[in-house]
């Protein structure tokens, strides 16, 4: 049976899920959701997932939400990248959740999808300061290691890049953290690998 992954491709929370179904070889296709043209707040989207987020996650009888718990699943069941010690595992994915992807999301949209004039800035400057502290975090942790939680890649190396692949500003320059450029690098070089906007249907382009 194929999974179902509603999604679409410049989500980085939906990326997340994606790239860990992706490589671990599981079985499953990608349903688009036309995020910017308000799918996600339908009455058929709420039915599926009453927050109006995606990722959702649907096999047979079960469906899930919310991308570290499909992280967490398909490691489970597939076996892989679930990590050797699954506390600093979840450390990782928690820290991802409230200090990097929760601000990266943010004003990544602030940045690159509201009209300029619409964009406010207080609040852009105030999720980049944050964020440049996060990065400091990762960065400084990455030094001398390749993976994030583990001696080999895990779900929660999947789950702190789910923004740093996009190439929309927002405030992120891998030059700036030569630990995150190199571990990134090692996540791109993972057999299976693929950009956001080649793993899951729409981009940018396909509205401009």
């Amino acid at each position: 049976m194929t999974a179902q992954l509603w999604c679409f491709g410049e989500s980085g929370n939906a990326y997340k899920a994606a790239l860990t179904m992706e490589l671990a070889g599981y079985d499953w296709s990608p349903v688009y959701v036309d995020f910017f043209n308000g799918e996600a707040r339908s009455p058929e989207f709420r039915a599926l997932n009453e927050m109006c987020e995606v990722p959702v996650f649907r096999e047979g009888d079960l469906t899930l939400t919310q991308s570290a718990v499909i992280q967490l699943h398909i490691a489970e069941t597939t076996g892989k990248f679930l990590g050797a010690d699954r506390n600093e595992v979840l450390r990782w994915l928690m820290f991802d959740n409230h200090k990097l992807s929760g601000q990266a999301g943010p004003v990544r949209f602030l940045m690159n999808f509201l009209p300029p004039e619409k964009r406010p800035q207080p609040a852009i400057d105030f999720l980049q300061g944050r964020l440049k502290a996060t990065y400091q975090v990762l960065n400084s942790h990455l030094e001398g290691r390749d993976w994030v939680a583990d001696s080999a890649p895990t779900i929660a190396d999947f789950a702190c890049c789910g923004y740093l692949f996009y190439p929309e500003p927002f405030g992120f320059d891998r030059k700036d953290w030569p630990h995150i450029d190199r571990w990134l690098d090692g996540i791109a070089a993972l057999p299976g690998w693929k950009h956001p906007y080649d793993l899951m249907p729409g981009s940018p382009a396909d509205r401009a």
